[in-house]
C-alpha cells in the first residue's frame, strides 16, 4: 500500500519541453478542426481540383474570390492544413509554393462522380457545427450532474429542433415540445430547447416576407403544419409548459429560438 505523496521525476530538460509542447498541442487541437471547417466552407479542395489538381496561393485567392490582402493569412491556414495531413505542399520551387490534394482532401471535392469518391463535406460541416461544439463544452458539467436514468447525452442538453416543427400542427407541436420539456433539466441547471425555424415577420422586408408566406402556402399544400410568427410560437411554447423564450439570432428567413422551462 502506497503512503505519502508521489513525485513525477522529469529526467531531462528535453522531456519537460516535449511535455509542454504536447500540452499546447492538445489544448489547441480544436483549431485544426476549425481550419478544416474553414477550408471546406471556402471550397479550397474543389478549387484545387478545378485548377488542375495543383494550385499556388495566388491561384487560390483568385479562384475563391478572396481579397489579395488575405493571401498571407491564407498561407498560414494552408500551412496548418498541410501539417495536419489535409493537403500536400510542394515547395521544390522556392519562389512559388503549390498545394495538391491527397486522399483525405479528395473526399472534400464537390461535383465528382467516381467509385472511389464519397463526398464528405457535410460530415465536416455537421460535426464542427456550433451545436456539437457547445455540447462538448458541457461534458464536465454532465459528469457532475446526478441524473436519473435514462441518461441524456451532453448533446441533448438542449435538444435541437431544426426545421421540424413547421411540418406539424399546433397541437402536435405542443406534444413534441412537452416531451422535450420533460426531458431537460430546469433552466437554472442549463436546460433549454434550441429551435431553428421560420419566424414570419413583415419587418424583414417585402422579399423575405413574401418568401415566408410562400413557404406557408407550401406547408398548407403538403402537410399539416404552417409557418408561424412570434406570437404563434409564444402560444405554443406556453401551452407546452415553457416559461420564456427569446429569438437569439436571425438567419435569413429563419430564427434561432431558445426556449426555457
Amino acid at each position: 500500500m502506497a503512503t505519502g505523496s508521489s513525485t513525477i521525476m522529469v529526467t531531462t530538460d528535453a522531456e519537460l519541453l516535449q511535455a509542454q509542447a504536447d500540452l499546447w498541442r492538445h489544448s489547441l487541437y480544436y483549431l485544426s478542426s476549425m481550419a478544416l471547417k474553414c477550408a471546406v466552407e471556402l471550397g479550397i479542395p474543389t478549387a484545387i481540383h478545378r485548377l488542375g489538381e495543383v494550385a499556388s496561393l495566388p491561384d487560390l485567392v483568385t479562384a475563391l474570390s478572396l481579397s489579395p490582402t488575405k493571401l498571407p493569412f491564407l498561407r498560414r491556414l494552408m500551412r496548418l492544413l498541410v501539417a495536419s495531413g489535409i493537403f500536400v505542399s510542394d515547395s521544390s520551387n522556392a519562389e512559388v509554393e503549390t498545394y495538391r490534394l491527397n486522399t483525405l482532401s479528395w473526399l472534400l471535392v464537390e461535383g465528382v462522380e467516381a467509385e472511389d469518391h464519397t463526398f464528405q463535406k457535410y460530415f465536416v460541416i455537421g460535426t464542427t457545427s456550433r451545436h456539437y461544439i457547445e455540447a462538448s463544452m458541457t461534458l464536465s458539467e454532465w459528469f457532475k450532474k446526478d441524473l436519473a436514468p435514462p441518461l441524456l447525452s451532453p448533446f441533448e442538453y438542449p435538444f435541437l429542433l431544426q426545421l421540424v416543427l413547421h411540418l406539424w400542427s399546433d397541437d402536435d407541436c405542443v406534444k413534441i415540445l412537452t416531451q422535450c420539456k420533460n426531458a431537460i433539466p430546469p433552466r437554472e441547471e442549463g436546460g433549454k430547447v434550441i429551435i431553428i425555424e421560420v419566424v414570419v415577420d413583415p419587418r424583414l422586408g417585402p422579399i423575405m416576407y413574401e418568401a415566408q408566406l410562400l413557404g406557408d402556402m407550401c406547408t398548407m399544400v403538403n402537410c399539416r403544419g404552417r409557418q408561424r410568427d412570434e406570437n404563434d410560437w409564444r402560444e405554443i411554447f406556453t401551452k407546452a409548459g415553457f416559461r420564456d423564450h427569446r429569438i437569439v439570432k436571425r438567419i435569413g428567413l429563419r430564427g434561432v429560438i431558445e426556449v426555457y422551462p
